[in-house]
């Protein structure tokens, strides 16, 4: 079900000039989350899909949460990601959405809290233009549980917006933000069209836009 507040009476982006989408991946992009998919391969799936939940409703600290997590996959062989990757499912409507505003010269990006040795190649065969996730520290063939480099945030994913949208040269009004989780709330609300995707209470409830219906091509639905 398509739903936005009332009160909102922002001017939506249209298909007839160039946008850009920028899309979470877990439980937005892909059905699954790929850190509870990870936690399950190294047997501690219920205690890292707990940490999920309480991170993505806003409840944790996303870098803390996010940390903690990836110590418990400490010794996981990197051959996992092969397996993880294989066991994902692009959501219902996913690369008919993208086709579709590829086709009216819209470009589309991915920021994820998950990692890019499978963001990577979902991001291939999805012909997503832009893409940012974290990477994870191996040492001799297994993760060591640690993450290199800078932790993707609420505010990395709302600098990506902005870059992109510099970069293609087009205002913000001309942009889509979707995600699930608290931490797609500040790109949500900065974006002209700002939507959560069959998400998390808190951002159910801050959202301008929601959609309840497993199909993300009816994205287009809001558009101009």
């Amino acid at each position: 079900m398509l739903e936005k507040e009332t009160s909102n009476t922002t001017v939506l982006p249209t298909l007839s000039r160039p946008g850009l989408l920028v899309m979470d991946v877990d439980s937005t992009l892909i059905d699954e989350e790929v850190i509870d998919e990870l936690g399950t391969a190294a047997g501690v799936g219920e205690r890292i899909a707990s940490v999920t939940a309480r991170a993505m409703n806003g409840e944790l600290d996303f870098r803390d949460a996010l940390r903690a997590r990836v110590a418990l996959l400490e010794g996981l062989p990197v051959s996992i990601f092969d397996d993880v990757y294989r066991a994902v499912h692009f959501t219902n409507g996913a690369l008919a959405l993208i086709d579709a505003l590829h086709g009216h010269g819209w470009k589309v990006g991915v920021v994820s809290g998950g990692f890019h040795e499978v963001v990577d190649r979902l991001a291939v065969d999805a012909g997503i233009d832009y893409w940012i996730a974290n990477r994870l520290e191996a040492a001799d063939g297994r993760l060591t549980g640690r993450i290199l480099g800078d932790i993707v945030t609420k505010d990395v994913k709302l600098e990506s917006l902005r870059t992109w949208a510099d970069r293609m040269g087009i205002d913000m009004n001309q942009t889509m933000a979707v995600g699930d989780g608290a931490n797609d709330l500040p790109m949500i609300h900065a974006a002209g069209l700002g939507v959560a995707f069959c998400a998390k209470p808190k951002v159910q409830q801050e959202a301008p836009y929601r959609l309840n219906d497993r199909n993300l091509v009816r994205i287009l639905d809001f558009l101009e």
